[in-house]
């Protein structure tokens, strides 16, 4: 079969010396020493196995280096691909080999990996090329473009699983903006990949066509079919008119089904499943944040990122319109019962405000001022020290500094110092009042205090008037310096989230302890409704 291949291409070189070379023989005799791998090939595998879904829904081999290479002949290669059951053609020729060596030789790691993937991925680009009436076999160019990577960004700025550039996406109804990018949605990006593919096939009536199209374009295209002078072309009939990293495309997706399809011919590993994954989905209408849903349903944080890629900033923006959220099929209904309870867990962070009038907090009639305070922050999952740093307004080596750390990853549940600045409201309008009030109550109860001396002594005068002259200015003292030593006193009514700390720093000079003493508290429990004697210097 090698002798009838080298045949074809001596052959090919005469009939092109002679005659106009037929499709068949350019198929099957094209050549070509500058292959330009695409981008995808350059994926980091150690990253990518680091990938929430891999890590706990696959088994992957991890001894590659290990793992005898297995190479095929020619023969071989026309064989499997004639086997395939597909309506795209698959013919072989040298760059058709040159891109699957890439695959089963340097790459092997990488394709069990996008196996592991692909067990989660396929059926979804499946149902949306199944809803256009396409070829099933087109599944596999996000196996190309994006090594099934929905993060994935090109050099040229094309994103998500099927890489789509920001004008073509939009021009298809893709939503692309801060918070949401639907390119990399595996649903929304595969419809839109399908209803493209399938313009693109309507264009040209060739799927090689339409497949290099995908690529650079149909004005590139165009282009290429123009130059060649050739009627009804293919793509390989145009290949040295294309440009250079598109010549590699059609054959680097014949080798992509081919090496997805017989990988277990080159010794690479199947990836198998540990536990399926079963998902289901519900539109949420309220703004959202993952971390508020992580917290209680109890999901680990990467799950939801890993489930719902298109969102950003782990923001789902339902205020400004329904947007679909997935979660692991039992998780949903947990998610209906508690969404009052997700919505308003941690609302102070992640609320967003409406409206906000500026404070000036330095300004002497502000309503707030600052102090340093020392809080504890308890690790989560998935937070890491330039998290925390970011939400306290610290850098990660202090953090390391005031925790004695020496390295900067941290394990979930531990206890972190974090000096920081607190903002403290100073004591309002209507606790003034309350302050005076009790000083003129006190001021009347020592005025009455001193009358009631003063009439004492008058009895006492009438009786025995030698001895209460001598101890009338001494009593009327005694009782006076009494009355001013008694400790004064202002009413507080305990407020929704009030702590005894919080009360304490509203009176200057008061302490926690001061306020257990003057109510008999054992412990610093209080609850709203509450009525509590509050000391007074």
């Amino acid at each position: 079969m090698k002798k009838l291949i080298f045949s074809l291409l001596i052959a090919g070189s005469a009939i092109g010396l002679s005659a106009k070379p037929t499709l068949l023989n350019i198929k099957e005799t094209i050549t070509d020493n500058s292959i330009v791998p695409p981008e995808s090939f350059e994926t980091d595998t150690y990253k990518m196995k680091q990938n929430w879904y891999l890590k706990n829904y696959t088994v992957l081999n991890d001894n590659f280096a290990n793992t005898p290479v297995v190479n095929a002949t020619d023969e071989e290669y026309i064989k499997r691909l004639s086997q395939m059951p597909t309506d795209i053609e698959m013919p072989y020729n040298q760059i058709v080999r040159s891109y699957i060596n890439m695959y089963v030789q340097r790459r092997r790691e990488l394709v069990e990996n996008m196996l592991g993937m692909s067990l989660y991925y396929m059926p979804i680009f499946e149902e949306a090329l199944e809803r256009k009436g396409l070829p099933l076999e087109l599944r596999y160019l996000p196996v190309i473009e994006s090594a099934l990577n929905p993060d994935a960004v090109s050099r040229a700025g094309a994103t998500g699983l099927w890489q789509f550039m920001l004008p073509t996406a939009r021009g298809l109804g893709l939503e692309i903006n801060t918070l949401v990018d639907e390119r990399r949605d595996p649903y929304a990006s595969s419809e839109a990949a399908a209803t493209y593919l399938k313009q693109l096939y309507d264009m040209y009536n060739d799927w090689s066509l339409a497949i290099a199209a995908y690529n650079c374009g149909p004005g590139n295209v165009n282009k290429a079919m123009r130059r060649s002078g050739i009627n009804n072309p293919d793509f390989w009939s145009i290949y040295y008119f294309l440009p250079q990293e598109t010549r590699g495309y059609v054959p680097a997706f014949i080798a992509a089904n081919y090496v997805m399809t017989y990988y277990n011919q080159h010794n690479i590993s199947p990836a198998l499943a540990k536990r399926p994954i079963v998902t289901d989905s519900i539109h949420i209408n309220k703004r959202v944040h993952f971390q508020q849903i992580a917290d209680v349903l109890s999901l680990p944080i990467e799950e939801i990122r890993v489930l719902n890629p298109q969102y950003r900033k782990d923001i789902i923006p339902g205020d400004t319109r329904p947007y679909a959220l997935v979660l692991p099929g039992m998780q949903v209904h947990s998610y209906i019962m508690s969404e009052d309870s997700v919505l308003t867990h941690d609302g102070t962070r992640y609320g967003r405000r409406l409206v906000v009038e500026p404070t000036d907090i330095n300004a002497p009639s502000g309503e707030y001022t600052t102090k340093s305070v020392v809080k504890t922050h308890k690790v989560r999952r998935g937070e890491t020290l330039s998290s925390i740093a970011s939400k306290y307004g610290v850098t990660v080596a202090e953090i390391k500094k005031w925790n004695k750390l020496k390295k900067d990853r941290i394990s979930s549940g531990k206890n972190l110092k974090i000096h920081t600045y607190e903002r403290i409201p100073k004591p309002k309008t209507e606790d003034k009042a309350i302050v005076a009030v009790a000083t003129a109550d006190s001021a009347m109860m020592e005025a009455r205090a001193d009358s009631a001396l003063m009439a004492e002594a008058q009895v006492a005068v009438k009786t025995e008037p030698v001895a209460v002259k001598e101890a009338e200015p001494a009593t009327a003292a005694k009782a006076k310096a009494k009355a001013s030593n008694e400790p004064k006193f202002v009413r507080y009514k305990v407020r929704k989230g009030d702590t005894l700390g919080k009360i304490a720093s509203k009176y200057r000079g008061v302490t926690v302890k001061q306020i257990q003493n003057a109510n008999g508290l054992k412990n610093t429990n209080i609850r709203a409704g509450q009525t509590l004697k509050i000391p007074q210097k």
